[in-house]
């Protein structure tokens, strides 16, 4: 029997997993799960990524231990990256909810408007794109002496075995992928005059990255959400819900929408495995958990989904607004664009529900929109699929048939890109 690890890292927790097949079907068991999270350092928010190593080695050890593990591979987030100069690291790893973006988007956009930028790429606009990361980097004086710019998993895996290689479902992330070409767009680099020899060709799912103590590293798609969707079960091509720090809503479609009512919309052209994955970023259950962790940290969410359930309030604010990216407080934040306090904390958690599905709902009339195609059924995986409450607001909202599968779809479509190749 053939035994893969799917190491899957999120921005709370990473969680190692092995797979194997038996009578025809994925059977997965967890064998070791870590803490994740954003530092803050000298006033900006940053990855520990000696952390994330170390926890990925004692993962594979506990793996090891327990099973025959012939190949592994990871995912994580997208957008963030470590610059490299050789062998040697440059610190910080900056996280994608710092706000260090803000002075240079204009001057960005000043270079190469957002509407080219969307035309070349079709990436939705975040202030967090890997685009404009670099492009602070370059300004800042970062980017001197630096061979290569890693995203997190290709970092991690070139610890692992020595090798650097660039994915593709992950590159798709940076803002920086032509569309039609589906390699680096060589205008934008030129025009924002980034060093050319930081963008090397892409490789693909599947591909072998080089081995670990008698493993073999793979590539999986290694941004989580393109493993995610890889993991869902669908019937047909349905609209999905990968549903955990944010809420990633789209459709797989055959070639990149990149059209002005896209472009409105904020729609995001990202890369799957011989696919296009259309969809839209959500805040998602970051609001829950920040919400959680200021007004009460010590009640378990059950206890907390229950009581948002049975409250009456029905105020709902826009999940996406900027202000809910990394507030100093959820609260406060939730006050402001509400113009008013709530009587209860739950009253908080029944708002950021009943805004999450008000979200959703939006979403897919502008993906239907844009794609000129109804869709009956919405799966929904992830953490956010275990809340049954969350659930049937979204079915109220949106009319779909809602499937919610409270699997790691993400760890499945990781150890799926092993076992096929």
């Amino acid at each position: 029997m053939k035994y893969c690890l799917a190491i899957d890292i999120g921005a709370s927790s990473g969680r190692h997993i092995v797979g194997r097949y038996e009578n025809g079907v994925l059977e997965t068991t967890e064998v070791y799960r870590f803490k994740n999270g954003v530092k803050e350092e000298n006033g900006h928010l940053v990855w520990d990524t000696e952390h994330l190593y170390r926890e990925v080695c004692n993962g594979i050890r506990k793996a090891k231990a327990e099973f025959p593990v012939t190949s592994l591979s990871i995912d994580t987030w997208g957008v963030d990256y470590v610059l490299m100069k050789g062998e040697k690291e440059v610190f910080p790893v900056y996280a994608y909810r710092d706000h260090r973006t803000e002075e240079v988007i204009p001057e960005v956009h000043s270079l190469i408007p957002f509407e080219e930028l969307y035309a070349h790429t079709g990436c939705q606009f975040q202030p967090f794109n890997t685009v404009y990361q670099l492009y602070d980097d370059l300004k800042n004086g970062r980017l001197e002496g630096v061979t290569d710019f890693l995203m997190i998993p290709e970092y991690l895996m070139y610890r692992l075995t020595g090798n650097k290689m660039k994915e593709f479902t992950n590159a798709t992330t940076t803002g920086m992928i032509d569309h039609t070409t589906l390699e680096f767009d060589r205008e934008i680099i030129r025009r924002l005059e980034l060093p050319e020899k930081l963008f090397p060709e892409l490789h693909k799912a599947g591909e072998t990255v080089g081995e670990y103590e008698g493993i073999k590293v793979m590539l999986c798609a290694t941004h989580d959400t393109g493993s995610a969707v890889e993991g869902i079960p669908m019937t047909g091509n349905q609209l999905y819900i990968s549903s955990g720090t944010w809420s990633l809503l789209g459709v797989k479609t055959a070639k990149p929408i990149t059209g002005e009512g896209s472009m409105k919309a904020n729609y995001s052209n990202e890369g799957g495995v011989g696919y296009n994955r259309y969809q839209k970023n959500i805040m998602g259950m970051w609001i829950v958990n920040e919400l959680q962790r200021e007004l009460c940290p010590d009640e378990d969410i059950r206890d907390i989904v229950a009581k948002a359930e049975e409250s009456r309030e029905d105020a709902v604010i826009d999940a996406n607004d900027e202000s809910l990216l990394s507030p100093a407080s959820m609260k406060e934040a939730f006050d402001r664009l509400l113009g008013k306090k709530l009587a209860s904390p739950y009253d908080y958690f029944r708002a950021a529900y009943l805004s999450l599905a008000q979200s959703y709902k939006n979403a897919i009339k502008e993906l239907e929109e844009n794609t000129g195609s109804v869709y009956e059924e919405l799966y929904i995986v992830g953490g956010g699929a275990k809340n049954g409450f969350l659930n049937r607001l979204t079915a109220e909202a949106t009319g779909k048939k809602v499937i919610a599968l409270p699997i790691e779809a993400t760890a499945l479509g990781n150890l799926r890109a092993q076992f096929e190749n």
